[in-house]
């Protein structure tokens, strides 16, 4: 297929996918080839919503275990998540594709704050739109808010990347003998625990019936393809 099977999707990124080889941080390489991925799918027209974690930098639930204010680190968390954004937003910008970043938090002086009719207006006019800073509440995890943005735009699905193919009923890393599941409902993944995403963003999306894809991104052309149709990694409906 030439055509793309959606017409606008919501890719969530983890922060850790920006590191590469790095330690921390952000690795130039790493963003650069996400940002082709993402270009070209705006090539085929898709509209693309992104949200990225910030584990890369920074993680307030790690934070809170070790003693911090839970609401302080996740607060912390959040624009951690902006800095990631700015830095995907330069990215794209520099391979020429538009793109806007909208915070949860109002951070006017260096992105847009969020509103649903204005990010649904960026996405018609072929803008890459970048949702940062998580819901703007603490609590509630990157997952949460990409379940939530996803939903509130009208997605077609949820694009989960990943360090591995697809949703296995045990570690990959660990056991060889995973099995990988092709498909599984949103209750056999939460009843199973298999950390697919936390429970809140799982819930939300069983009852919005919105359809998750598990992939891995690191693998060449699984993205492109999975908005061909391809049968890429696992589906959560």
């Amino acid at each position: 297929m030439t055509q793309a099977i959606y017409k606008r999707v919501l890719l969530k990124l983890s922060g850790e996918a920006l590191m590469g080889q790095c330690s921390y941080g952000i690795d130039p390489a790493v963003i650069k080839r996400i940002a082709e991925d993402i270009k070209a799918l705006v090539e085929l027209d898709v509209q693309t919503a992104v949200v990225i974690g910030a584990g890369n930098i920074f993680r307030g639930a790690g934070l809170a275990e070790a003693g911090m204010d839970r609401v302080a680190g996740d607060y912390m968390g959040m624009l951690a998540t902006v800095i990631n954004s700015l830095a995907l937003q330069d990215a794209l910008e520099n391979i020429g594709t538009f793109c806007r970043v909208m915070s949860a938090i109002p951070i006017n002086k260096v992105c847009e704050e969020y509103i649903r009719r204005r990010a649904v207006r960026h996405l018609e006019k072929g803008r890459v739109t970048i949702f940062a800073a998580g819901t703007g509440n603490p609590f509630f995890t990157t997952d949460s808010a990409a379940a939530l943005r996803a939903i509130e735009i009208g997605a077609d699905v949820m694009l989960k990347a990943t360090k591995v193919d697809g949703v296995y009923d045990c570690d990959p890393m660990i056991n060889k003998d995973a099995k990988r599941f092709k498909t599984i409902s949103y209750d056999e993944a939460i009843a199973s625990k298999l950390g697919v995403m936390d429970t809140t963003a799982m819930v939300m999306c069983r009852d919005q019936k919105m359809p998750i894809r598990v992939f891995n991104m690191i693998e060449a052309g699984a993205l492109i393809g999975i908005v061909k149709g391809e049968a890429i990694g696992t589906i959560v409906n």
